[in-house]
């Protein structure tokens, strides 16, 4: 069962980590600013360092709480202004966002888990306190 967390915190991590180098892009940034994202050219960026860091700290369970609390600060802006489904008027573009909304929804509940229960066996955090 331990190898079953640790692919689970792998793959949970995984979005974040190959997410996060388009949020230091020219696109990524003017996407962000196009959906109005305020001050995008700052706000994206700090947003990709939250992924990154979040997500990294997630994967080899190294202080894997604070980094699940990165993901959250990352979380709740992001699909709150990025996924504004109620914002549209396009059919399409209505269910698209709301389908990304919906799994940010749920990656949300996981990292909030994470905040809680921790990286599990097979982290360094597990293994700092052996010693």
């Amino acid at each position: 069962m331990r190898y079953l967390v640790l692919a689970g915190r792998i793959l949970f991590a995984l979005i974040f980590i190959t997410a996060s180098p388009r949020h230091f892009s020219h696109e990524g940034i003017e996407h962000a600013a196009e959906l109005g994202v305020p001050l995008a050219s700052v706000a994206v960026p700090i947003s990709g360092g939250l992924a990154l860091a979040g997500g990294l700290s997630v994967a080899v369970g190294y202080r894997a709480r604070w980094g699940a609390w990165a993901l959250v600060a990352f979380l709740v802006p992001v699909t709150l202004m990025m996924h504004a489904f109620w914002k549209l008027q396009d059919a399409a573009a209505i269910h698209v966002q709301q389908a990304m909304f919906a799994k940010n929804i749920a990656m949300l509940g996981a990292a909030l888990m994470m905040t809680y229960f921790g990286a599990g066996p097979l982290s360094v955090d597990r293994e700092d306190r052996s010693n």
